[in-house]
Formats: structure tokens, sequence, C-alpha cells
């Protein structure tokens, strides 16, 4: 049975614990014993398909051909539903495929692939293969890549032991260990980053530091094996973990990743509540025998049951974790109403617009004067932010003449329609034309405009603006009145794969929207590029050019870059803000989420080693795009060169 499940998550976000057996060749039994909630209570078993005796060179050979290997049992003797949930294989840990030894290296290569074949067959959803034995596997990996051109959709999760050894180490022991990233990432890219290749890591009794363990949370991590020696023992003499290994486990049952518990029980598991055993004494009958590992499933399942439940806002998101989407193109397509809807639901965004335009005209015109001020809304959609300045203007007691510029003709019916139900004809003028091309009759003390996309400047606000500005009064005050672009580095192992699928060019060289989630950020975000309003600089232009350098810290450990996540802040006037960039974000908005600029080439930053980061906005007639490349620590290409793949249109 899964841990549990969140007051208002989706049921696909219960979370689930399986347990370590060893061989037995009674499957159901196996299985019986493990899940019945009488006793085990877990949702699957990581089970050996093959009795470890086995080995290839052993068998004695019938005219030429090797008799019947030994299974652990007809594949009948399980449903295949109970083999595709209740079944992840574990491959024989005995196998070495880099041996020094030949006959050990060939019995390896022969069992992988009949485990993994039989595997196949019986649709497992997934096989945990054995931990490398040494610093050199290039031959396992060969051979494991080799298998992932023929699986179907089956997973093979590399057991990798959760460790970082410190470079300051006395320990010679801890000192001959590499780091376990490095040696996942040098697996992973044997086999050539297949995105059916995930890592099972073990948890041990100590842990790394926080930042080398984040690296993880941007990887393709499908399960985390806590074994019994990493469990402590509380003053009831039940198993607990640290601190340390709470967070962990909770981050990684935030990140979907699935529980195992290994090892043998260091634990009373017979112990019963007194309630429970009062009650089997009063019915005089003997307590069914519990397994020796449930004390551990509990434990797990009350941390579940202790995560905080989801907010709201993140309860709406839930669908759109790491999931691509390409960026709006507001100047080329007209916006469709369910897009305005699931905009005009972000309160937050409007109430920050209002207290925005409230401070304007409070500094515009003060109260002794009898002035009617002039404001225009330019891309006024279906008219929020013309409702958020009415009420401005109500709350601050002035008077006001509003002008709603929109080029959508299907949203200036809306808008029309708003105009009417709230009795505005004499307050709001509809302009149904495009800002830039729009002759106005006078010109604005504010204009208030809502243009900016997730990297600030990627929906034409600084074009949209240029254009708008020639009617706004030379003192006049533009809403927003700058925003700046921030990138940052990131480990983001699904969204790659999710580019790498398409195998072209084109989406390597796009900017995804992306409600991020599955990614490990690898140092604070930088700013990237600036635009003000209004802007009188002679000559302006809005093509745009900055080099950024990155460092990641000692104690992270070397990392993999799959791409740079994008954000924005912007200023709306004075003190007034509101962004997506994470370390000043506007609580509780959802109307932006981040950006996503891939790398065509995934690249290794080691600590000490600076990332050298290139971005570019260019303009053209017709159209205005990024560029983006990595110069150090080495060089990719320059992607998106002349806007071949992505652009977005004036």
């Amino acid at each position: 049975m899964p841990l549990g499940e969140k007051a208002g998550w989706q049921k696909s976000e219960s979370r689930y614990c399986g347990v370590e057996t060893d061989f037995d060749d009674n499957m159901p039994q196996l299985l019986f014993f493990n899940l019945s909630a009488d006793t085990g209570g877990f949702d699957f078993v990581v089970a050996p398909l093959m009795n470890p005796t086995y080995r290839p060179s052993l068998m004695a050979k019938d005219d030429g051909a090797t008799r019947v290997l030994p299974f652990a049992g007809s594949d009948l003797v399980l449903s295949p539903s109970q083999w595709s949930s209740h079944v992840v294989g574990k491959i024989s840990s005995w196998i070495d495929l880099d041996s020094e030894d030949e006959t050990i290296r060939m019995d390896s290569e022969i069992t992988l692939k009949q485990e993994i074949a039989w595997a196949n067959h019986l649709s497992l959803q997934a096989c945990l293969l054995p931990s490398p034995k040494g610093v050199s596997f290039a031959n396992y990996a060969r051979c494991v890549n080799q298998i992932l051109q023929g699986v179907n959709s089956m997973q093979l999760w590399l057991r990798i032991p959760l460790f970082k050894a410190e470079e300051d180490s006395t320990d010679i022991s801890c000192a001959s260990l590499i780091d376990s990233w490095e040696q996942w990432n040098a697996f992973r890219m044997l086999c050539e980053h297949h995105s059916q290749l995930a890592v099972a890591l073990d948890v041990l009794g100590s842990l790394p530091s926080a930042n080398s363990l984040g690296r993880w949370f941007g990887e393709s991590v499908r399960a985390a094996i806590v074994n019994t020696d990493a469990f402590l023992t509380n003053t009831r003499g039940y198993p607990c973990l640290s601190k340390r290994h709470q967070k962990l486990i909770t981050g990684f049952l935030n990140h979907s990743v699935q529980i195992v518990i290994s090892g043998k029980s260091l634990h009373n598991a017979t112990r019963l509540s007194s309630d429970l055993a009062a009650d089997n004494l009063d019915k005089n009958t003997e307590t069914v025998p519990r397994h020796p590992l449930r004390p551990y499933l509990d434990y797990v399942g009350y941390l579940f049951q202790k995560m905080d439940p989801l907010p709201e806002q993140e309860r709406f998101e839930l669908g759109y974790r790491d999931f691509l989407q390409s960026p709006l193109q507001p100047l080329m397509d007209n916006l469709e109403a369910q897009t305005y809807e699931t905009f005009e639901k972000d309160s937050v965004k409007y109430i920050q617009y209002q207290r925005a335009i409230s401070k304007a005209l409070l500094d515009r015109v003060s109260n002794e004067e009898n002035v009617t001020t002039v404001l225009m809304v330019v891309g006024a959609g279906r008219g929020p932010l013309v409702r958020a300045s009415v009420q401005a203007a109500e709350e601050t007691g002035h008077k006001l003449k509003v002008y709603a510029v929109e080029k959508n003709p299907n949203a200036v019916v809306t808008l029309h329609s708003l105009v009417k139900l709230e009795g505005w004809e004499d307050l709001v003028t509809i302009i149904s034309c495009d800002m830039r091309y729009w002759d106005a009759p006078e010109k604005a003390d504010i204009l208030v405009s809502e243009l900016l996309g997730s990297f600030g400047d990627n929906e034409l606000s600084p074009e949209c603006l240029d254009g708008a500005q020639r009617f706004l009064k030379e003192d006049g005050i533009s809403i927003p009145s700058s925003y700046t672009s921030f990138i940052q580095p990131v480990t983001a192992s699904k969204l790659y794969n999710d580019v790498k699928s398409h195998k072209d060019l084109v989406h390597f060289e796009t900017a995804y929207v992306v409600k991020l989630h599955n990614v490990a950020t690898l140092a604070p975000s930088q700013p990237v590029f600036t635009f003000t309003h209004p802007n009188y600089t002679p000559n302006k232009s809005n093509q745009r050019y900055k080099k950024l350098q990155f460092e990641i810290t000692n104690d992270t450990g070397s990392a993999m870059v799959h791409g740079f996540a994008g954000y924005f802040d912007a200023k709306l006037y004075k003190d007034v803000h509101l962004g997506i960039e994470p370390t000043t974000a506007t609580p509780n908005m959802f109307s932006w989420f981040a950006i996503f600029f891939p790398l065509r080439t995934p690249i290794c930053i080691r600590p000490g080693s600076p990332l050298e980061v290139h971005f570019w906005r260019c303009c053209g007639p017709q159209k205005v795009w990024y560029e983006w490349c990595v110069t150090s620590p080495s060089s990719s290409a320059v992607h998106n060169s002349n806007g071949r793949s992505y652009w977005v249109g004036l």
C-alpha cells in the first residue's frame, strides 16, 4: 500500500516504498510476505531473478546447447500486472564485466544479457544494475549501452553508493574512493545520456555536504536504497534517521524518488502497540508475525505524512512540472480565451499593478488639484489592467481617463462587454489597434502594460513600448519602469532528455517555458539584460550582449550543466516590483514559469573552474532572437545562430 496521499495532491503523487530481498524461487510467497498489509506492507520488491550460484562457464553442454537456465520459475507464477507493478529485477551482484579474469568477464556479460532479456520478457518496469566494481568500467557501460538499444520501455537503474570523497580527508580508505557523482556521470556519458538509464542511490550512514547532495535533484534518480545501518534508534527503541537524512529522504519523496529498504533488521519488529496487544488478548488469538523491516517502512511513512501539504499554487502547477512549452508569440498570434483566463486568475500580479498605479497617481497629481489623469493601457487584453487602473483611481480619489489599446479583435469584444457591464462608457475608450501604429489623440500621463515574458524582454516588451512611447508625455510614467533578465546554470537531466528525444537541432536551439522541478541549481543567478522605460536615449538599440562567469562551491563537487534557467525581475513603479527570480520572487504569483535554454552538449564543470557563458539578444527587421554559448571550461557551439531555430516575430 502506498505511504499515503497528501491533502490536495493528485493520486499519482502518492509515494511508494519497496524492499530489497534475497533470491527466492517461490516468487508468489515472496510477494505475499513482503507486500501483504498484515506482514510487510511494502509496495514492491527488488528481487534477484536468477539463482546467485549460476555461472555460464559451469553449465554442462549437451550437443553444443546450454541447459535451461535456473531462473526463479516460470513467468506464469505471477500475472503480467504483478510482474510489472510489484517486481523490480535485481541483476546478479557478482557480475564484473571489467574483471582481469576473462572467464569472470565472459560469464558476467552472458549473465547480464540473459537476465535483462528475461526481465524484458516479464515486462518489468525496471532492473537494478550492480555498482561498478572499480574505477574502470568501460566494458560494463558498453554492454549496458548495447542492451539499452534493444529494451522496450524498461528502465535500468545503476546502483551507486551516495558518497563524496573529501579532498582533505585523512582516511586512506575514503580518500581512495571517487565521488559517486563522478562515477555516475562517467557511466551515463559512456551510455550517451540514454533516457532509460537512471540511478539508484545507496544511502549510507554518513552523508556528503548539502551542496554535494543538491546535485542529485537534477539527475534521473529513480530510487533511494536506504540501508538499515543508516538508521538510529530513538528513546522508545524504534528506528529513526538523523535530521540530515530526514531532509534528504523528504527531498527524494518530493521529487517522486521511490524509497527501498535494504539490509538486516536492527530493531524489534514484533513490538505491538498496547491497544493491539490488548485486543489480541481479549480475542485469545495469536498475533501475525510482522516483517522484520516493517518498523523501517513505518518510519518512512511517518516522514511522508509529516511533509507539509502543497500550497494552492503548487497544486495548480503540478501538471506543468518539467513540461516543456514553447513561449508565446504575442505579436504574431492572438491569444485564446483559455490563455487569457489563466493569466487573469493571478490576483497577486494585478494587486501589484494596482499598488503601482495608485502610487503613480499620487505622485502625478496632488489632492488639491482637480485634474484628470490620462492613462493608457497598451495591450489591454480582456481588461484586467483596466480594472486595476479604475480601482486605483477610486482608491486615491483621482479622476482618470483611460485608453484601452488592444490589437486582438476577439479580446476587444470582451473589453466592450466589460465596459458596458461596469458602466465605464464615460471613463474608458477602447482602441482596437496595434499600439505601435496607433495615432493617439492626446498624450498620456501614465502608460501601463503587461508585456513581460519569463525572460523579461522575450515577448518583445522593449519593441512594443518603444513604439508606444511617442504618445507618452516627456515627464510621463511607464509601468513597468524597468525589468532585468537573469540566468543560472542548472542540472536538468529530464529536460535535456526530453529535448534530445526530438533528435534534431531545432529543439536544442529553442528556449522553453517550464515549471522547473527536477532541477538542481548550481550557482546563484546573475543579471543579463536590463531595459528601462521610457527610453529617450539617442540612437537606442534593443540589441544586447552579456558575458557571465559562474563558479560552483568546492563542497559541491563536479556537476553537469544541461542548460540555463532564465527569470526576470521588474520594477513596476518605485518600490513596487514583481518577478520570478528565485531570491526576490513575488510570493504566490503564477503568471510566469521560468525559461530554459538547453545546451546541445552538456558541459561538465569542476570546482574552481569557472563556467563562462555568453548571451546575445539580436534584432532584425522582422524578428528578435537569442544566441548563447559556453566558452569555459570547454567551448560549445553558438546556439541558434541568426535565429535559425527560435525567434520571436515582430
